[in-house]
Order: C-alpha cells, then structure tokens, then sequence
C-alpha cells in the first residue's frame, strides 16, 4: 500500500535511516539488537498473561465456538459477526480445552506472528532503525497486548491487515499470480473476520483508483491489486446471506454512533492502555510522531526540516488511517451502529507502522529519548491493562458459592452480563443452580441480538419477577444485576424491588472493573413473602448504584 498515492513534483529530500540517526554516540554494535530482544521477550509475556476472568464478549466467543459448526453459524446470525475467527476458535477448543487461558492464547498466538511482519514492514519503510523501533513499538502496544489478552478476532485483524499491506506493496511493484491470489484470500479472511474490514478495503480501493488515474506508467499493476482486493469478495459470498439478517435485525443497540473527535479520542486512550493520564500521555505522543513521520523530509545532527507538503514515506498509511476512520463514522451515522476502538484494529496497525517512522526521524541521542518515553507510558498502559479487571464476575461469583444451595436461581439483568456471571457462578457453585437471563429467562450463556431492542422495551419487570418466583418454587433467588444498559432503562432495578426485599452482597464497582454488577440474594421469594416485603426493597436497588456498560 505504500506506493498507492503518486509521489512526483516532491521537494527536498526525505529522511533517511543513516541521517536520522547522524550525531548519535557510537553504542556497542550488540546493545541495539539485545534491547530490542528485552522488549520483544516483555511484549511476548505480556500477550499470554492475565487474570481477569472472560468479560461479556470473550465469554461469547467460546459459548459460541463451544457449538458444532452448523448451529455455530446459526448462533452468529444472531450476535451479528461473521463466522472465521469463530471456526479457528472452534477447532483450537477441540485441541486446548475451554478454560480462560486456553480460548484466550489462540489471540496471544495471532499477536506474536504480527511482530515479524511489524519488523519487515519498519524496514521497508525506514531501514534498519524502522525494523527495530516497529519491534518495540508493536512489541510493547497496549493495544495489541490487551487484545491479545481476550478471546476475540482483533488480534487476528491486525496479523492480516499487516499481512496485507505487505502484499499490496510488493505486488504495485510487481504483480505476481501468487501475490494477487494472496492479496485476493487475505482481503476475504478480513471480510469473514471483522465488518470494520469493509471500510478499510474501501479505502484501499479509493487509493488505488487515484493511483490509477495519476499514473499511466502504473496502471496495469494497480489495476490487477485492485481485481485482487475486490476478488476477495467472492470468499465472503458464503456468508452474505448471514450478514444480510444482521445488517436488517443485530446491529449495534447498545450504543449509538460516534462523533469523529470521540473516535479519535477513544482510539488513542485505547491504544494508551485505557483511561488512565499516561493513555493520554502516549495518545499525544502518538500524534506528535505521527505529524514527523508525515512532514519530515531531512534529519540530521540536531536539526529536523519540515515541509508541510509532506513527505511520502508515511503518507499513504495515515491517509489509509484517515479515510478508513471517516468511512466507518458516515457509515455509523447511516446505519445508527456504534463504534468501539477495538474496531480500529482495521487501522491500528499502520498507525503503529507510522510512529515507528516517526521515531527514526528524531535525530541523535533524542531519538532514544522519545523512544524510551513512548515505552515507558506504553509499560505503564500494560500495567494498568492486566490490573484493571475486565469483568466483576470473580467477586459475585464466590459471593453466590457461600450462599448458594442446590436449585437456588440465579437471574441475570440484562441478559448481557449472563455469558461472563454465569461462566463464573457456574465454576465457583458448580452446576446445580437454575440460571436464567432477563427477559427471556432462557439460557445466559449467549446474546440474542435480533430485534433487541424492541424485544426489551416489551418486557414486563413485574411479570417476568413473578415467573421467577414460580421456578424458584421456594428456593433462594439471586439477581446478579447493573443499570443503565441501553434499551433497559431501570428494568433490572424494578425486577429487583418486585422479587421483595432481600440482603444486597456485592455491590457494583465501575472504578475496578470494565464490567460491574450487583448481586441482590432474596431467601424468601414464595407469593406470601414477596408480598410482605415486596415494598421494601426499593432500598436496596437504589442503594447499589449504577453505572454504564458497552456491548460487543
């Protein structure tokens, strides 16, 4: 993708390897590739180690992959992805079992095979220097570590959106039947991986068009890039009617489209670590290296020249980064589907790439000094994404176990924290409780995401409590529930007051936890007691607090 974009009528002359690093002292020859070898080994820890329990989405994807292939791909119509991360899932489970460590190492796997590519890519762009600053940047990224730490298709995205780029590169300058048939699978596999994908082969195919049109020289190899991407469609043929009943039922109901700044703004904090003040830190740096990376056109001893014309090492990518953002935000607003910056998992790659560029134009010993900076707050965001557990599951767990007795229920409202909570209840208590998810009372271990929202702003608190109280038939009943879900409005806090009063256990801690709950535990839920203490309850739902949640 690099030489997408005609690079004529350039003035003055682009940064080199050798002249960003011109002034530097004269290290020992073996410093460089052992440091690098320290960062690569800490990045490769890291994507394999975490102990959050599985969170709503990760839970999801091994219910889902648990299944046979067939009732798989019917799940998947209703939770509105598509089904290849779900397969190579599947068949991992089938070899390396289904505990958290296990459903979540097959993305660790994904993220360490994209360090190699990550190295030749920085090569190609900025020699050497831009080989290993790639390593380290990729190596130690938030981002790819905290998503090489759950149990989902976006370190899968990124090995394949690298994978890509590399072979669009190599093909513009020599379009090989190999090459283009590889351009051609690679561009299907995103297609069957990740929707995002969609808007990065858009503008892919944006930049290759305008290439087309500027270069006559170029025309030929850029018209057969271009066959080969789009012929990447015919693999996603097999599953279009599947995305046919997601596009007109699933979508996005727990969240609204994003603004251009708040994408921007959730992008960097995620690729940051979270929302901690060294995310913002490293989200700034990101952009400042970003900006040299782009404008930057001679660097050498102590002085950096610009040119606001840009330079073209790094162009392409940003633009790449830009258009594929922009088409994602107007096909947000188009179709009122949300954004989540782990979809920019499409895009995070290159923008990695870039502020490896972006280094090597530091010129001298300032060069360590950033580098240094960005791995240090990059350090700091890996701590705080192995610190901050994903999901309150763990705690409300081992609070049902101490209480639970045989046929006791379990509710959980919404039905969105059933996949992760009942992972967790059913380890902890073991498999002899009821467990339902609000509204439906069916199963919690997965999401029906077909008409969502209308299904729940059908449902009836009272009646629905008065249903549990039947299956409960004298048992205890524990709700293991959280407000301000969208589409729910105060649904699960009216369930709670109309089960009757009881003893709240865990109450809900959104400055810990990315997923919070409460856990209400009524001992008594038969007509009479339910009656007698039915209006007391109020109390304790409000007592709980509340807080937001996202979806998958």
């Amino acid at each position: 993708m690099h030489t997408v974009v005609d690079e004529g009528g350039e003035s003055g002359s682009q940064a080199t390897p050798a002249a960003a690093t011109a002034g530097a002292p004269a290290w020992p020859t073996w410093l460089a590739p052992a440091a690098v070898a320290g960062v690569v080994a800490v990045g490769l820890v890291a994507r394999f180690v975490t102990s959050s329990p599985l969170w709503l989405d990760e839970a999801l994807s091994a219910n889902i992959a648990r299944l046979g292939v067939g009732d798989m791909l019917d799940a998947l119509r209703h939770d509105g992805h598509p089904p290849l991360y779900y397969l190579l899932l599947h068949g991992w489970m089938q070899v390396f079992g289904e505990s958290d460590g296990a459903v979540r190492a097959l993305s660790g796997v994904f993220s360490v095979a994209t360090l190699p590519l990550a190295w030749i890519a920085g090569r190609r762009l900025a020699g050497v220097a831009g080989g290993r600053w790639a390593l380290v940047v990729f190596s130690l990224s938030p981002y790819s570590i905290r998503y090489a730490t759950e149990t989902r298709m976006y370190s899968l995205v990124m090995l394949l959106v690298l994978a890509g780029y590399l072979l669009v590169s190599d093909a513009l300058r020599a379009p090989t039947r190999l090459r283009l048939a590889a351009i051609a699978a690679v561009s299907g596999l995103l297609l069957l991986t990740h929707y995002w994908s969609i808007y990065l082969l858009a503008a892919v195919g944006v930049l290759l068009v305008v290439r087309w049109r500027r270069s006559l020289a170029e025309r030929p190899a850029t018209q057969r890039v271009l066959g080969a991407v789009a012929a990447g469609g015919v693999l996603f043929l097999p599953w279009l009617g599947g995305f046919l009943y997601q596009a007109g039922h699933t979508g996005t109901p727990w969240g609204e489209p994003y603004r251009p700044t708040e994408l921007v703004q959730a992008t960097l904090s995620d690729m940051g670590g979270g929302q901690v003040s060294e995310a913002l830190l490293a989200g700034a740096l990101v952009i400042a290296l970003s900006l040299l990376a782009l404008l930057t056109v001679r660097s050498e001893g102590t002085r950096v020249t610009l040119d606001l014309r840009t330079a073209p090492t790094a162009r392409v990518e940003l633009i790449l980064v830009a258009l594929t953002a922009a088409i994602g935000t107007v096909a947000g607003y188009a179709t009122s589907a949300t954004y989540q910056s782990r979809y920019a998992a499409v895009f995070v790659p290159l923008l990695l790439l870039v502020v490896a560029v972006g280094i090597t134009r530091v010129p001298g010993v300032a060069q360590l000094v950033v580098g240094a900076a960005l791995a240090g707050l990059s350090l700091a965001g890996i701590v705080y994404t192995h610190v901050f557990d994903r999901t309150q599951a763990g705690v409300v767990a081992d609070a049902v176990a101490a209480r639970a007795e045989p046929g006791d229920v379990v509710v959980y409202c919404p039905d969105q924290l059933g996949p992760a909570y009942s992972r967790a209840v059913r380890r902890a208590a073991g498999g002899d409780l009821v467990e339902l998810s609000y509204p439906l009372l069916s199963s919690p271990v997965r999401v029906d995401w077909v008409d969502y929202a209308d299904r729940n702003a059908a449902a009836d608190p009272a009646a629905i409590a008065e249903e549990v109280r039947e299956r409960a038939d004298g048992h205890a009943v524990f709700v293991v529930w959280m407000s301000e879900y969208r589409t729910f409005g105060e649904q699960c806090e009216e369930l709670v007051n109309a089960l009757g009063a009881g003893e709240l256990l865990v109450t809900s801690d959104g400055q810990s936890y990315y997923e919070p709950a409460n856990l209400h535990h009524v001992a008594d839920v038969s007509p009479d007691g339910a009656s007698a203490t039915r209006a007391s309850a109020g109390g304790n739902a409000a007592a709980a607090g509340s807080a937001g949640a996202d979806g998958p």
